[in-house]
């Protein structure tokens, strides 16, 4: 069963086929998990094999179609009619001489769309080339064009009921941040602090459990806190250790991203300051934020925040996120920097992220927040500080 109402993937239908329209898009083939499941509803740990939703522009529902074995779980899980979900057989998996897209091909022409003008995500991680391949080897007269960004710009805009699982999702990571802060010391085990945090994220709350996260927590350190996206070793924690935790909570695959960062002892007063500084630019720009602003302006203000100080920060401050699976949570649309002209919207969703990342050590401290009427809104409750034990 659909975790929205069918009104909802509807409206998400609409907004999405005008798109196509502009870009004269007739057939677009969804083959992101993410996108899948924004259209048809579909969750299922089956995107190891090749899978997708067909969406066109006159006909009322998308087709799904998968691996016959996760035929069942579509018709659990999405809003579609039994005759719009389709499995292809086992030969076709991991074949050198068949592919899934070969049945995707075939589900087209039956449909008499062998001539159309097919949308295709040219640059995700689950389209291959083999995949691309397959189209053009049995679809000789479509017309290939590159959608990769088409349904991820309609899912920058979030219903009202994706906020509120990204506000569950934000009570998780609460419960997880703490878990984790409370699980590290001296003598500690990395592994077993990172232990503690799936229990964390997965137990949820008492109300709700939670889902996996697309990422895995981010949680090294001492000298592998010097860059972004370690996780945990065999190491115990020692006195001196700076730990950078990097974590989410997750509901119906709807994130909650949040970093804090936790010293053993005392820190250095670089490292107190340069908390203080991130802090600082942290909340002046929060401030800042309201609909109809640029993405840009928003780092602007960022660097404007610490320009006084010896902090630097050469990346990105921060993305739009919100349904995901893995490897990544983000939606690969909008950027916290400069160039990005994005028009901030109420109920875009971003996660605000000016990790600092030096030669010996690191520091983070981020946000998850969603854009108002007026403003912004943060999703989390949790002190933004360096916590010290």
């Amino acid at each position: 069963m659909a975790i929205f109402e069918v009104s909802e993937y509807k409206n998400r239908l609409k907004k999405i086929k005008e798109r196509m329209d502009k870009a004269g898009i007739q057939v677009l083939l969804a083959t992101h998990p993410a996108n899948l499941n924004y259209v048809t509803g579909y969750d299922g740990w089956s995107f190891y094999v090749h899978q997708g939703g067909l969406v066109f522009i006159d006909r009322e529902e998308p087709i799904w179609f998968g691996r016959e074995q996760d035929r069942n779980g579509a018709r659990i899980t999405t809003w579609l009619k039994e005759e719009n979900i389709y499995g292809y057989q086992d030969d076709y998996v991991q074949s050198l001489t068949k592919h899934p897209m070969d049945y995707m091909s075939d589900i087209l022409k039956n449909l008499g769309y062998e001539k159309a003008q097919i949308g295709v995500e040219m640059d995700n991680y689950y389209f291959t080339p083999r995949a691309l391949n397959s189209i053009k080897d049995n679809l000789p007269n479509v017309k290939i064009i590159d959608a990769n960004r088409l349904i991820p710009l309609v899912r920058q805009v979030k219903s009202n009921q994706e906020i509120e699982y990204m506000k569950m999702a934000s009570r998780i990571v609460e419960k997880t941040m703490e878990t984790a802060i409370d699980a590290i010391d001296q003598g500690v085990r990395e592994g077993d602090a990172a232990a503690e945090v799936y229990k964390a994220q997965i137990s949820g709350t008492k109300d709700f459990t939670g889902d996996y996260t697309a990422i895995a927590p981010i949680m090294p350190s001492a000298e592998r806190t010097s860059t972004a996206h370690l996780t945990w070793t065999d190491r115990k924690y020692k006195m001196g250790d700076v730990v950078l935790l990097e974590l989410a909570g997750s509901k119906h695959k709807y994130h909650a991203p949040l970093s804090r960062t936790l010293f053993i002892g005392d820190p250095s007063d670089e490292l107190i300051e340069i908390a203080k500084v991130v802090v600082n630019g942290l909340n002046q720009t929060l401030a800042f934020i309201e609909p109809g602003i640029t993405c840009e302006e928003v780092e602007e203000k960022w660097r404007k925040s610490i320009a006084s100080s010896k902090v630097v920060k050469e990346s990105r401050v921060g993305y739009s996120y919100g349904l995901n699976y893995p490897p990544d949570w983000g939606e690969h649309t909008a950027s916290l920097r400069p160039g990005d002209k994005t028009i901030l919207k109420p109920n875009m969703t971003f996660h605000f992220m000016p990790g600092i990342w030096l030669d010996k050590f690191g520091f983070e401290n981020s946000e998850p927040f969603f854009i108002t009427e007026n403003g912004c809104e943060t999703f989390v409750d949790f002190p933004r500080k360096l916590f010290i034990k």
